[in-house]
C-alpha cells in the first residue's frame, strides 16, 4: 500500500510539472483543485473516519502533541533567527511553516498508506484540533504581527473555525454520523476520500516552484531540518509520556513529520513575507519528505 501511494505521488507530481511546463491548464487550476479537495474530498474523509473515534484520554493526547510542538517551534525558530541573523520576514515564514504541516491534504492519505486505515481517525484529530486551530489562532497572529494587518479578533477566529468545511464535517461525524453508515453512503465517502491524494499532488505539481535566491538557502535548510527531522524527533519523545496506544502514538509522530502546510505558505506569500522562501519550503519540503516520511514510518513500525 505504501509503495502504491508513493508511486502515485511521483506520477501525479511529474504530470503536474509536465502540465505546468506545457501550459495545459490555466494558471487558476491549482486553486480550483485545492478548493475541490477542501470542500469535497477532505470533508468526505473526515466523515468516513471520525465516527470511528472513541473520545477519551488518547484523543486529547493526540490533540496535545501539535500544541506542544508549537511551543518548541517558537523557541527553535527564535534561536535559529538569532544564530543565522535572519530577516524579520524570514523569521515569520519559519514560524508558520515549521509550526504547520500538511497534515490533511497529504497527511490523511499518507498516514493511511504508511500506518493503515486504523490510524486515520487519529490523523483527523491531529489535523483538526491541532494544525487547523493553530493556523486559525497562532497563524493569524503571526500574519498580523509581521504582515502589517490588524490583529484578528476572537469573533473573527471563531467564525473562521465554525465555517471551515472539514471542521463542520468533524462536528457532524463525532455527534450524528454512525460509525458504520449504509453501504452506499460509506462507498461514496470512500471514493471521494480516495480522490484526495491524486488531486492534491496534481495541484502541487501544477503550482510547484523550486527557484530560490542564494540568500534564502540558510533559512530554507534550517526550516526543513526543523520541520522534517527535529519536530518528529521531539514528538517521538513526547508520545512516550502521553496516554496513547501504539497506533495513536505512531500517527502523532508521522503527522508531525509532514512537510510544511501549503495554506500557511500561501498566506505568507499573500502578505509579502519572504515569498521565495515560503514557496521553496513547500516545494523542497514535499520532495524531501518523499524520503523522510517512509524513513519515519519504517522506524516507527520496526523499532518502536
Amino acid at each position: 500500500m505504501a509503495f502504491d501511494a508513493f508511486a502515485l505521488i511521483l506520477t501525479m507530481l511529474a504530470l503536474g510539472l509536465l502540465f505546468q511546463r506545457l501550459r495545459v491548464f490555466p494558471d487558476s487550476a491549482p486553486e480550483v483543485l485545492n478548493k475541490v479537495v477542501l470542500y469535497v474530498c477532505l470533508p468526505a474523509a473526515v466523515l468516513r473516519y471520525a465516527p470511528r473515534l472513541e473520545l477519551g484520554p488518547e484523543v486529547l493526547a493526540v490533540a496535545a502533541v501539535p500544541w506542544a510542538l508549537l511551543a518548541a517551534t517558537v523557541l527553535a525558530v527564535t534561536g535559529m533567527t538569532r544564530l543565522l541573523r535572519l530577516r524579520r520576514d524570514q523569521h515569520a515564514v519559519l514560524l508558520l511553516c515549521v509550526a504547520l504541516g500538511n497534515t490533511s491534504f497529504l497527511g490523511y492519505p499518507l498516514v493511511r498508506a504508511l500506518l493503515g486505515e486504523a490510524a486515520l481517525p487519529y490523523a483527523v484529530i491531529y489535523d483538526q484540533f491541532g494544525a487547523f486551530l493553530i493556523l486559525s489562532t497562532f497563524g493569524l497572529y503571526v500574519l498580523a504581527r509581521y504582515g502589517g494587518d490588524a490583529e484578528p479578533t476572537a469573533r473573527d477566529t471563531v467564525r473562521r473555525v465554525a465555517t471551515f468545511p472539514p471542521f463542520l464535517a468533524l462536528v457532524f461525524g463525532l455527534t450524528l454520523m454512525p460509525a458504520e453508515p449504509p453501504a452506499w453512503i460509506a462507498g461514496a465517502l470512500q471514493r471521494l476520500a480516495d480522490a484526495l491524494l491524486p488531486l492534491v499532488v496534481l495541484a502541487i505539481g501544477l503550482g510547484l516552484k523550486l527557484k530560490l535566491p542564494g540568500d534564502e538557502l540558510k533559512p530554507l535548510a534550517a526550516g526543513l531540518a526543523l520541520k522534517l527531522l527535529v519536530m518528529p524527533a521531539l514528538a517521538l519523545g513526547l508520545v512516550a509520556w502521553l496516554p496513547m496506544d501504539a497506533i495513536a502514538a505512531d500517527t502523532a509522530v508521522l503527522e508531525s513529520a509532514m512537510p510544511p502546510m501549503i495554506t500557511a505558505a500561501a498566506l505568507a506569500i499573500s502578505h509579502r513575507l519572504a515569498p521565495s522562501l515560503a514557496s521553496a519550503l513547500v516545494g523542497y519540503g514535499i520532495l524531501f519528505s518523499l524520503a523522510t516520511l517512509p524513513a519515519w514510518a519504517w522506524l516507527l513500525t520496526n523499532y518502536l
